[in-house]
């Protein structure tokens, strides 16, 4: 299989996260410092007064942005390296693609089909029932995720968004071709209860089920068109950057 990840996007991103992380800290700090200097003047308790209401929201941001940025970008394991461990084996006329044609974060060209590839981190117990995804947390599992912002949000409405942008993309090149979306959990301690999933919901991790590369391999006598060593050549020359 050959793989093409957008190495700087990811690189780049991970230190904004890590960078994000600190100013986070930092912010409110500054701001407790200046709030704190002895000012006398009437310019400079009016600063005093206003400061609070300008480095509160701004901290809050920063923070966000933090924790959204290290959730996607620095928090293992990482969804590129899953999937690819989770292929593995895998025909060699496969080719996956890591960051590249944002916002679809990972597309799988093989044999089989085009697959655009969704990808969850979470841990825990989920329930899909069509395109109705419910988490099963509660309590203190339920507080920990709205301060680590990691809700699982609807992975099928995403998967749906990723299947329309690809086949978008590929209109002019490969008109007949239809892009199978999937939705992958990465992390082995997540458990899916998916009843009539709209789109196929996979393990990367090989030893749970269902997963990637079992449900590639299920798909393998009902293929639908995929794209020719020439249609991949001219997908690729049309939206990667040489």
């Amino acid at each position: 299989m050959r793989i093409l990840t957008n190495a700087r996007l990811a690189g780049r991103n991970r230190r904004i996260a890590q960078y994000m992380f600190f100013v986070s800290l930092g912010v409110p700090m500054v701001g407790l410092l200046l709030i704190n200097v002895d000012m006398k003047s009437e310019a400079a308790l009016l600063f005093s007064t206003i400061l609070p209401f300008i480095i509160l929201p701004l901290a809050y941001i920063v923070m966000i942005t933090s924790i959204r940025m290290t959730n996607l970008w620095v928090r293992e394991p990482r969804p590129e390296a899953a999937i690819q461990a989770g292929l593995k084996g895998i025909s060699n006329k496969s080719v996956l693609y890591n960051y590249i044609f944002m916002p679809v974060r990972h597309l799988l060209i093989t044999p089989q089909g085009v697959f655009s590839i969704t990808t969850r981190f979470q841990e825990g117990v989920f329930s899909c029932h069509g395109a109705t995804w419910t988490s099963n947390r509660k309590g203190m599992a339920r507080l920990m995720t709205l301060l680590r912002m990691d809700s699982i949000g609807n992975p099928t409405a995403d998967a749906l968004k990723s299947k329309a942008k690809i086949e978008e993309l590929l209109k002019d090149i490969a008109p007949g071709v239809t892009v199978q979306p999937l939705i992958v959990f990465v992390d082995p301690k997540v458990a899916i209860e998916a009843v009539d999933p709209e789109v196929p919901v996979l393990h990367a991790v090989n030893k749970d089920l269902p997963n990637l590369k079992d449900y590639l391999q299920s798909v393998a006598s009902d293929k639908l068109p995929t794209l020719t060593a020439e249609q991949i050549d001219a997908f690729e020359q049309a939206y990667i950057p040489r």
